[in-house]
């Protein structure tokens, strides 16, 4: 079974028609940096489109609770969707967290990613991270059982422990769908060919 990273601190509530979920973890960023936003659409072999938008993310420095100079943080938001042409699906919405790393280009898969396990979080999400290293954090996944599904994180703190240097962050966005796309007894299967799409954010840095 997939490893379930990061999980928000507040029930994920249901919105009719779409599907959202939330990851509520503190008050609106106000004074929170920008990030651009995004969209991408993906065609399977089958016709099927995959379609994801990334909106209103921004990024906000905090300070580190260990305080001790070797910690870096900030709060994150964004909303995040996607929508199927036919079909049904998964959405995963996470981070790529680095710390001494140029993450301008990193993905998903890169080689030595540090994967974590996470209990459930009261708001944050503390990262132990020593410069060169790379973590990969993600939520639950989100079913598209109606073919669209949207996922709110709102100030969502990254902490990160141990890194001496600069550290820095950019979210991803990734979707698995298929016409008849089915998870029964932990096994991918569907009527049609596979897709496979991720969105990636801009880099943003932790401090």
């Amino acid at each position: 079974m997939r490893k379930n990273l990061m999980r928000s601190a507040v029930v994920a509530a249901s919105v009719a028609a779409i599907g959202a979920t939330s990851l509520i973890a503190g008050t609106g960023a106000a004074d929170a940096a920008r990030l651009p936003n995004g969209a991408k659409t993906t065609t399977g072999i089958d016709g099927q489109k995959v379609t994801i938008k990334r909106t209103g993310e921004s990024s906000r420095i905090q300070r580190s609770v260990a305080n001790n100079g070797a910690g870096r943080a900030a709060a994150v938001s964004g909303t995040y969707s996607a929508s199927l042409s036919k079909g049904t699906g998964l959405l995963t919405v996470g981070y790529l967290v680095g710390c001494q790393v140029d993450i301008e280009g990193l993905e998903l898969g890169i080689s030595g990613a540090l994967s974590l396990d996470a209990a459930s979080l009261s708001g944050a999400l503390t990262i132990p991270l020593k410069p060169g290293q790379v973590a990969v954090v993600s939520g639950d996944d989100l079913k598209l059982k109606k073919g669209k599904g949207t996922v709110l994180v709102d100030s969502f703190h990254l902490n990160v422990q141990q890194c001496g240097g600069y550290a820095a962050a950019r979210s991803f966005v990734k979707v698995l769908a298929a016409d008849g796309y089915s998870t029964d007894d932990d096994a991918l299967s569907g009527d049609s060919g596979f897709v496979q799409s991720t969105l990636y954010g801009r880099p943003f840095s932790l401090g």
